[in-house]
């Protein structure tokens, strides 16, 4: 029977459900991630919104919190599912080095020429962007001229666009297609960490004026609301602080990657504070360079959509 691509494919990925989902290489830390988010939620619903469900007037308004606790998570799973489980912009990667159609060895120096006068393949080259010149390099690896923007991720073994890291909480590249939804995932997150604190303190508000109410449930109500506060506090600290990292860098138009390794360099992609957040969050996300599920009989048109990606990247050079 024919192998599918992602049968064989050479990246580090992990895929689900004959090539529907696609997982990071660093897949195995995801289960880690599901239970900080879905542990404390269960917490919180059990012990603290249910015995808040009758504070309220009228006297069922107190299910309020305990639905928007449920909807809020349930956004942060799909979230979290939609950016873990996708292709994040992977850039095709060639079958053969360009150097043996454009004449060039691989496997001598940069300043020796072969018998046939045929030289080193450069490694990097400059490309002009916007008016600045950027310098985009050959990917041994993926046996291709990565396009401005893009990174070799060690850990997925693959090429990325417009990469931005590789999460280790999601196992999973961030890049041009999941950039947008990890963003809103992140967001989302931190307001569930800020509405699970505030009303943790209000429960113990309650639990304390009603000393006298105070035993059984009540009082794990109370040690369930004190450990939810400090936990929502120090992951707040730091889910808080990267997703205003992350608007900042949106307002630049800069990626994680490009902001510690080229801080010193000017920004060729800066096109205001307006339109660099209208083209993370309002433009129409790339589709997938690749269909994981053909059979590898029936790649013809997407060796060819690779061959001209190639062409088009040699061109600019």
């Amino acid at each position: 029977m024919p192998k599918r691509v992602y049968q064989d494919w050479k990246g580090n990925n992990v895929f689900l459900f004959d090539g529907r989902l696609i997982l990071g290489g660093g897949a195995r830390s995801l289960p880690i991630t599901l239970l900080l988010i879905i542990l404390p939620a269960v917490i919180f619903c059990v012990f603290v919104a249910s015995h808040l469900r009758h504070e309220f007037y009228p006297y069922n308004a107190g299910y309020v919190i305990m639905v928007v606790a449920i909807v809020f998570t349930i956004l942060v799973l799909l979230l979290l599912f939609r950016v873990s489980t996708g292709d994040p912009g992977i850039v095709p990667r060639n079958s053969h080095p360009p150097e043996e159609e454009l004449g060039y060895r691989y496997d001598i120096s940069p300043e020796d020429d072969d018998s046939r006068g045929r030289q080193r393949l450069p490694r990097t080259r400059q490309v002009m962007v916007n008016g600045f010149p950027v310098t985009v390099k050959y990917c041994n690896t993926c046996m291709i001229y990565r396009p401005p923007r893009s990174s070799h991720c060690a850990v997925c073994n693959n090429c990325v666009e417009l990469f931005d890291h590789h999460c280790p909480w999601l196992g999973q590249c961030i890049g041009l297609r999941n950039y947008r939804y990890f963003v809103f995932f992140i967001a989302t997150t931190t307001l569930l960490t800020f509405y699970v604190f505030t009303i943790s303190a209000y429960n113990i508000k309650v639990l304390i004026e009603h000393k006298h109410r105070m035993e059984g449930r009540a009082l794990k109500g109370l040690i369930a609301s004190v450990v939810l506060m400090v936990y929502c506090f120090i992951f707040s600290l730091f889910i808080g602080g990267l997703t205003g990292f992350h608007f900042y860098l949106i307002c630049t138009n800069q990626t994680t990657y490009e902001r510690y390794k080229f801080r010193n360099r000017n920004n060729a992609y800066n096109s205001g504070c307006l339109r660099n957040f209208y083209r993370v969050f309002c433009s129409k996300v790339k589709p997938s360079e690749h269909n994981f599920r053909a059979y590898l009989q029936q790649r013809l048109f997407s060796e060819e959509r690779i061959e001209d990606h190639r062409d088009i990247v040699e061109n600019d050079l």
